[in-house]
């Protein structure tokens, strides 16, 4: 399954989800059928297809999808790639990849982020599924993923702290074995 972003969506599933929206707006004690809200079930559940839509994608087809044999065998960043997931934004991932003879078009890097940021997330896991698919689609010689992430569940209501920002990394290979190579990525992404 290739990468692609929604355009059309699958019938049954909006009118099914169009349906628990429908029932979620009377529990919550709204008039579904009152004007301003007729077309908001099937709105809600079109937007919930899209911002899911990373569960019909497969991050280590998009990264095959353009891999070239090439000698380089120096850090390649990739930074500042904006995301939004269901749960958190987030914001400013940097992701890196030592090649080990073969490389992937850098638009696939965020490709591979978005593809995970779009399923239902927590932080630390995303950082996790971003580096261990880099790393099992390139068998680079290493992998290292910063996310600096601004949460709106922590923002918009509970502790209501909408400066707080959350940092986690996950790292393989030589970023793990040799410190040199890990300070340079991080004096590289300014941390």
């Amino acid at each position: 399954m290739a990468y692609r972003k929604i355009e059309e969506y699958d019938e049954k599933t909006t009118k099914e989800l169009a349906g628990h929206v429908k029932a979620i707006l009377k529990l919550l004690g709204e008039d579904p059928e009152r004007e301003g809200l007729v077309k908001t079930p099937e709105r809600v559940a079109k937007a919930w297809q899209f911002l899911t839509q990373g569960y019909e994608q497969s991050g280590e087809t998009i990264v095959r999808s353009a891999v070239f044999t090439e000698p380089y065998s120096q850090m390649v960043l990739v930074k500042d790639i904006e995301l939004f997931s269901l749960c958190e934004h987030h914001m400013l991932p940097f992701v890196a990849y030592i090649p080990n003879g073969r490389i992937t078009g850098l638009s696939k890097i965020a490709r591979v982020v978005e593809t995970y940021a779009r399923r239902l997330q927590v932080q630390e896991r995303l950082t996790e599924q971003i580096r261990d698919c880099i790393q099992e689609s390139l068998h680079p010689l290493g992998v290292a993923v910063v996310i600096e992430a601004m949460h709106t569940c922590m923002s918009m209501r509970g502790v209501e702290k909408s400066n707080a920002v959350t940092t986690t990394s996950a790292f393989s290979g030589i970023f793990l074995k040799s410190f040199k190579t890990r300070n340079e990525f991080l004096q590289l992404i300014g941390k």
